[in-house]
């Protein structure tokens, strides 16, 4: 809701400025500038991003007007997944989680846990080292490599959309003089034209300029950079669980581990101690 009332502040403030200071709408309306600017700037998109791109772009775009993935909520359900799985490992040991890391869409653990459940990519990446750990390769180091790698691929992936919509906003202000420049050429065809009517069209020309800056810093630009605090947000959500799996790695009882994960949370997502503490001993690990 915020973002949808700041979309409309930009509009306000900037043609209300505008016809505050005397300026008349009508000079404003220039469709085909428009057509040449916006129209070209999603064409140049097209050709350089893919179909998934494309794709995964409008989603993010439209995904910034929703509430954050990701709340206290969500976080309190995933340090109490994580304290259940490292608690029956420690208690039944790794052959006793063998058939949920195999088999997670039916597992009994990730059941219990609906948001997590659903969180195809976090789940993935949490039994697939769950396997690796099972399987012997137990050293805390390589491990944390690993996972950092993957990390940091999957940040660049998901960051993808958010360096492409900002690219398109960085080509708008030259696409904006563009359209100017091609009014600059009709006018300079009609230079036999009264002095009016050559005014228009100097006026029509500007608005290019005015066009491809306004729709670069008051919107597509801005855009870019929310699609990218809502990744960088989300992705803390995976990274919670490569803490936690390292810190239980390296020796942490399963509370302690899940208390690694809770302190690296941003601050309006963090659960309490208290908090992290009661949601734990309400789960309940299930038989072998």
């Amino acid at each position: 809701m915020l973002k949808l009332l700041a979309h409309i502040g930009v509009v306000v403030c900037t043609i209300g400025g505008y016809m505050a200071m005397g300026g008349k709408l009508a000079v404003l309306n220039q469709p085909f500038e428009l057509v040449i600017i916006l129209g070209t700037a999603i064409m140049a998109f097209l050709i350089a991003n893919s179909i998934p791109i494309v794709k995964h772009s409008i989603k993010d775009w439209l995904c910034i007007y929703k509430k954050p993935k990701y709340g206290k909520n969500e976080y309190l359900e995933l340090l109490s997944m994580l304290y259940t799985v490292f608690r029956m490992a420690r208690t039944k040991g790794w052959l006793a989680l063998e058939q949920h890391i195999e088999d997670p869409k039916n597992s009994e653990i990730f059941q219990q846990f609906p948001n997590f459940y659903k969180e195809e990519r976090a789940m993935t990446f949490f039994t697939d080292y769950l396997r690796i750990i099972s399987l012997g390769s137990d050293n805390p180091y390589e491990l944390e490599a690993l996972m950092d790698e993957e990390l940091d691929t999957i940040t660049e992936e998901r960051n993808h959309t958010a360096h492409a919509v900002q690219t398109m906003a960085d080509a708008l202000p030259a696409l904006g003089i563009v359209a100017a420049v091609l009014g600059v050429i009709k006018t300079m065809a009609s230079i036999t034209e009264p002095p009016e009517v050559l005014g228009a069209l100097i006026g029509g020309a500007l608005v290019g300029t005015f066009l491809g800056v306004w729709l670069s810093y008051g919107w597509v630009g801005p855009m870019a950079n929310a699609i990218k605090e809502r990744n960088d947000a989300e992705m803390k959500y995976i990274h919670c669980i490569k803490v936690c799996t390292m810190a239980y790695l390296q020796g942490a009882a399963p509370q302690v581990a899940v208390e690694f994960g809770r302190k690296i949370l941003l601050q309006e997502t963090q659960p309490s101690f208290n908090e992290v503490e009661e949601a734990t001993q309400a789960v309940s690990v299930p038989a072998a």
